[in-house]
């Protein structure tokens, strides 16, 4: 029978990025699997959509991003409680587990059907897997560097979105849509679960930082999800903002993951430079977030929140705007989208966590996770009913009010807590 080591022989557990770096590298590489399998579908499935199985309506094309987003949303309020119950490496290989049959499905599916339940199984499986590479990342570097954390996790995962999408668009020129484009997330569903398997939980982390931290929880104060759902939502000022902002972020992205193929190949460009533009959007997003986290840290989280807000809705009205030049239109709306983007991601996280006491901060990231990733199934939605009402390119202009309003909530809600 295996015994326990001696405390004093145990490893020490410290909080800090160097500190940890072995632990953060291996994360960083498990996050980059999980972007690669989301990555699989930016390009090519909207058109599987209609070229495969001959959808005509916007919204039925649309309806793999709203399974999708649904299912991630709700695994992301799930995780947080979980965490409670399970380790986070446990729920962490769960994920891996469940993503297994996605590339098979998307590669073979006989019915668009299959698609969508394909899309619930991947954001059973992006739910899990990376809420639980961005919580054990934040609890391995403690308070002072949670923005760069962020930005390292999302860089990674994004970075891979982006990549995976250029991929899938030059194995769709030169394979056709399927299934060699999807299969290459057999790679990824491989090692992402290989490299799991030598995680360390992070759960001495946890135990430290509460040890260590400046506030003690107040006595009697609710830790449970539905307490923190509340004041993570709405009766929190800043995280009620945070959050607010996180759902028109990725509705933005719901909607051009949908509606840019479809605008953009009306106008005659091929699946080659599509996948450019979808390439390019998250790969910016993606490396981008690794100064802005840093930033973050240094100059606090609303300037970002608010300036990247702003660029998107920018991005939106350049797409539009050089409509008679796709190529140069997409590439412009994805540099401005994808540096809007990046300037935001880290900076929300890491001003959720900022105001969540490291007791309830797993529900509080899982509840601001949840309405940033309803923003899927809320952008596939309404892309979905306006592009079949009004066209595509009053979808666009939709997606750019809404965004610059959400700056400007941002601006009014957030404020800066110092980081103890």
């Amino acid at each position: 029978m295996k015994t326990a080591l001696p405390v004093e022989d145990r490893p020490a557990v410290r909080l800090g990025l160097r500190e940890n770096r072995l632990q953060f590298t291996l994360l960083v590489v498990v996050n980059v699997c999980v972007g690669g399998l989301v990555g699989l579908e930016r390009t090519t499935v909207p058109l599987i959509g209609t070229e495969t199985f001959g959808l005509t309506s916007d919204l039925a094309v649309f309806s793999f991003i709203i399974a999708f987003g649904l299912t991630k949303a709700l695994t992301n309020l799930a995780a947080g409680a979980l965490t409670a119950r399970f380790r986070r490496k446990q729920l962490l290989l769960a994920g891996w587990l469940i993503g297994v049959p996605v590339p098979f499905a998307l590669a073979y599916a006989p019915s668009w059907g299959w698609i969508v339940a394909a899309n619930v199984l991947l954001g059973l499986n992006q739910g899990l897997t990376w809420s639980m590479t961005v919580n054990m990342k934040i609890d391995l570097v403690g308070p002072a560097r949670r923005g760069l954390a962020t930005g390292l996790n999302e860089a990674a995962g994004y970075t891979a979105v982006g990549a995976t999408a250029l991929l899938t668009g030059y194995l769709a020129t030169t394979h056709g849509l399927r299934p060699v484009p999807e299969l290459i997330g057999v790679v990824f569903v491989t090692a992402g679960l290989a490299l799991s398997l030598v995680v360390r939980d992070t759960a001495a982390h946890v135990a430290l930082e509460l040890a260590q931290h400046a506030e003690p929880l107040p006595t009697g104060e609710d830790t449970g999800l539905k307490a923190t759902f509340a004041r993570t939502s709405w009766r929190d000022r800043s995280l009620r903002g945070a959050s607010q902002a996180g759902l028109v972020n990725n509705l933005n992205d719901g909607l051009t993951w949908g509606v840019f193929p479809l605008l953009f190949t009306d106008h005659g460009l091929g699946i080659a430079a599509v996948g450019l533009i979808k390439g390019l959007y998250p790969i910016l997003w993606g490396i981008g977030q690794i100064p802005t986290g840093h930033l973050a840290d240094r100059i606090g989280r609303r300037p970002l929140i608010v300036t990247g807000m702003l660029v998107q809705s920018a991005g939106f009205v350049l797409a539009l705007a050089l409509l008679d030049r796709p190529l140069l239109a997409g590439v412009l709306s994805a540099v401005a989208l994808g540096l809007g983007t990046a300037m935001v991601y880290p900076a929300l996280i890491a001003s959720v966590s900022d105001h969540a006491h490291p007791a309830w901060r797993a529900n509080a990231l899982g509840t601001y996770r949840f309405w940033r990733d309803i923003g899927y199934a809320a952008g596939a939605l309404v892309a979905g009913i306006l592009a079949d009402l009004l066209g595509l390119n009053a979808t666009v202009i939709a997606a750019a009010v809404l965004t610059a309003a959400s700056g400007l909530l941002a601006a009014r809600w957030i404020t800066e807590r110092p980081k103890g």
